[in-house]
């Protein structure tokens, strides 16, 4: 680092924005195929009744989060033009070519892709109410004050990103040391790669390793939440301490972060999170360029190798993160620690977590529907036959698939249902669309069994799944292992949903 400017980061900054940009072309890629079926005129939660609310009252319309859809009436299709324009401008950026033109052309880039998405997830609703789409905000805010090329990263946006990363990982480490004891003796992961909201390709070989294994992830889960990130913040030192060493154990401590996510990543499906902490914590390793350090004889206007006006706006945006961290700072050390929460409308300086207590069986909703009036509920007599979903467990020799960084919405929220959650709105109306055979919809599901035509039934049915042994799936070929629970939706036909 070298005073203002943190001359050693360009490479840095390289991955920070066109990684950033890369997490929005996945976001509004995600949004573009799900929201309307979703969220939609015709979605589970249609956005415009949302909106309709808001406009009724000044307090109803303070109450939602900043959305150009509050000015611009909601339409399906203004939401795909607005998810176009984000996946055009992410490209731009993870291509490189804003970033060759002055500072305030890749600003502008990154303001206009944190405004279209916060204009999304601010209607979203409980599809949107995740701490990923509040960090992807927040990075690509940060993002927009990373500079161009032409100019060294300034030190001040270099640090907030630290930042970003302690809050995210430190709060995660906490929330789990306050939350459920399996955390505090260490049996959390002999359970959370089976019960997780969506496993991946190798989270039953994780399940099945053997629980020192285990009881070892949590404790270096621990220190890498704990303890690596704050090693991110040595760096700064090298502005008064000579010598790389600084800069080696901040490395250091990124490299750790990357390395526990890299795992997390392997083992699971959480949407574009593992990504995103991947790619913040690149913002901790500095290479040095090899290029000469500020002009000597610099014109007044030029501080540090940045240009004043551009050093005065990050060091405004450094000074509003001062004001805007401190209910942050505060809820870190809280013994009421709020996860995934935001204490300003713009979702600036937010708190992370996730995971603060691990579910110890898996129980799974089945949607299952049948062409029979008055079906029988034996699944054999009543000719009951099962929707797919493409994430979630189902059938039970399917090896789960690796969709992260995409985001399965609607596959998430299933997995909250058995949770205390089955009476879900969104949910209903899920069944509603089924009987009708609504096509959007269908989209969302791997498979429908009746191939676009209507059921004359649905309903909902709990299971327990687990993870096949290695003797069962020899046996059998199995994956999962399941029994049936009992019948949670009672059969439902169209006019008495």
């Amino acid at each position: 680092m070298d005073g203002f400017a943190a001359v050693d980061f360009g490479v840095a900054r390289e991955v920070l924005q066109r990684g950033i940009a890369a997490l929005y072309l996945v976001a509004f890629l995600s949004t573009l195929n799900q929201f309307r079926a979703l969220l939609g005129e015709r979605g589970l939660l249609p956005a415009p009744e949302l909106l309709a609310w808001a406009g009724n009252s000044d307090r109803a319309r303070r109450l939602l989060r900043p959305t150009l859809f509050l000015r611009i009436r909601y339409t399906d299709r203004r939401l795909v033009v607005l998810c176009i324009a984000g996946i055009v401008v992410s490209l731009s950026l993870v291509t490189g070519i804003p970033q060759l033109a002055p500072s305030w052309v890749p600003m502008a880039c990154f303001l206009l892709l944190w405004l279209g998405y916060m204009s999304i997830s601010s209607i979203g609703q409980t599809f949107y109410g995740f701490g990923w789409e509040m960090l992807l905000l927040e990075a690509g805010f940060l993002a927009a004050f990373l500079g161009s090329g032409s100019e060294p990263p300034p030190t001040v946006v270099i640090v907030l990103f630290w930042w970003l990363v302690i809050r995210l990982e430190f709060g995660a480490g906490m929330i789990k040391i306050r939350g459920g004891r399996e955390w505090r003796d260490l049996t959390a992961l002999m359970y959370h790669h089976e019960t997780q909201p969506m496993p991946g390709p190798l989270s039953r070989q994780a399940h099945l390793l053997p629980s020192w294994f285990h009881r070892l992830e949590v404790v270096g889960n621990h220190a890498a939440q704990l303890g690596a990130p704050w090693l991110l913040l040595v760096p700064v030192l090298g502005l008064w301490i000579p010598g790389p060493v600084p800069a080696i154990i901040g490395a250091v401590g990124a490299g750790i972060v990357i390395a526990t996510q890299l795992w997390l990543v392997s083992t699971g499906n959480f949407a574009w999170l593992n990504w995103a902490t991947i790619v913040l914590a690149f913002s901790a390793i500095g290479i040095p360029s090899g290029a000469p350090r500020h002009a000597i004889t610099a014109p007044p206007w030029v501080i540090d190798g940045l240009w004043l006006p551009w050093l005065v706006v990050t060091t405004g945006v450094g000074a509003l993160y001062v004001w805007l961290s401190i209910p942050a700072v505060r809820n870190l050390f809280s013994r009421r620690q709020a996860m995934n929460a935001s204490f300003n409308r713009w979702q600036l300086a937010n708190a992370y977590g996730a995971f603060g207590t691990v579910t110890k069986e898996r129980i799974e909703i089945v949607v299952e529907g049948t062409m029979l009036v008055d079906a029988d509920p034996d699944p054999v007599r009543g000719q009951w036959r099962e929707y797919g979903f493409k994430g979630k467990p189902g059938d039970l020799h399917r090896v789960p698939a690796q969709f992260a960084p995409y985001h399965l919405r609607l596959d998430w929220l299933m997995w909250f249902l058995p949770l205390g959650r089955m009476h879900e709105d969104w949910f209903a109306m899920l069944l509603v669309r089924l009987l009708e055979a609504d096509s959007p919809t269908l989209r969302l599901l791997r498979h429908d069994p009746f191939d676009g035509a209507r059921p004359a039934q649905v309903r909902a049915v709990a299971y327990r799944y687990r993870f096949a042994t290695r003797a069962e799936h020899r046996e059998s070929g199995r994956v999962w292992v399941r029994d049936r629970r009992r019948v949670v939706v009672r059969p439902l036909s169209l006019g008495e949903e």
